[in-house]
């Protein structure tokens, strides 16, 4: 009797979408991320290539559902935009997000944000802010040969990736666009969309009566030019 051989298998490996951690713990850092987040999608959105992405699993390693982070705002050049369960990295060409952002939260230690510096350090990330809106302190680190070296002066630093500028003032951090825009919040956003469409309005109010008021003109001298004929006068007319 020939004995089969039994066939080794092994159980397809599942990468969770989500680690069952909020994406922010208070209103001032989900604030912070969506203004983050929303400013560079709208500033990469003409591009097919950049792909910007809030509080997404990163899985750097094939094979290894432990190994992973969820950065609040991480970009990356190269890969298509769409939507992601998860970063699956040796899905995505092998291509490590290049820019990632933190705000921090109270509940945040020590230990948590240094073990996440040591991960993107570890799996090639170019460009890590990390921000503190209750002290207002940015701390920024920039790859330098295999390493993410910190950068000594944040106040008017200008993201190499990105090329949005820092500015640290006393009460806030803000964030201008490559065309010196200040980066907005959605309120903000709106307000100018809102004066945007007032103005068109305006202006195509301006231009229906001023179609209107040369209408009335030109049938004025029709009636005018008829009457005028009625009475047996030529009208002057050149």
């Amino acid at each position: 009797m020939i004995k089969q051989l039994e066939i080794e298998t092994h159980p397809e490996i599942v990468y969770p979408d989500s680690d069952g951690q909020p994406m922010a713990d208070n209103t001032v850092q989900f604030r912070w991320i969506m203004v983050i987040y929303h400013n560079l999608a709208w500033l990469f959105a003409e591009n097919p290539e950049v792909f910007v992405a809030g509080d997404l699993l990163w899985y750097p390693v094939q094979g290894n559902n432990k190994l992973r982070q969820a950065p609040d705002v991480m970009v990356t050049f190269g890969v298509p935009k769409g939507d992601r369960g998860s970063y699956q990295q040796w899905k995505e060409n092998n291509i490590a997000p290049q820019v990632v952002f933190e705000i921090l939260s109270p509940g945040n230690t020590l230990k948590e944000m240094s073990k996440k510096r040591l991960f993107y350090d570890n799996y090639g990330v170019e460009e890590y802010y990390l921000y503190d809106p209750q002290k207002n302190d940015l701390t920024g680190w920039l790859r330098s040969g295999a390493l993410l070296d910190v950068i000594d002066e944040m106040n008017g630093w200008v993201s190499p990736r990105l090329g949005i500028k820092f500015e640290i003032l006393p009460e806030i951090w803000q964030l201008y666009r490559p065309d010196g825009q200040l980066f907005a919040d959605y309120f903000q956003v709106q307000q100018r969309l809102e004066q945007v469409q007032e103005q068109l309005d305006n202006t195509q109010k301006q231009l229906d009566d001023e179609r209107q008021a040369k209408q009335v003109a030109e049938e004025r001298a029709k009636r005018l030019e008829q009457l005028l004929r009625e009475a047996g006068i030529a009208p002057d007319i050149k």
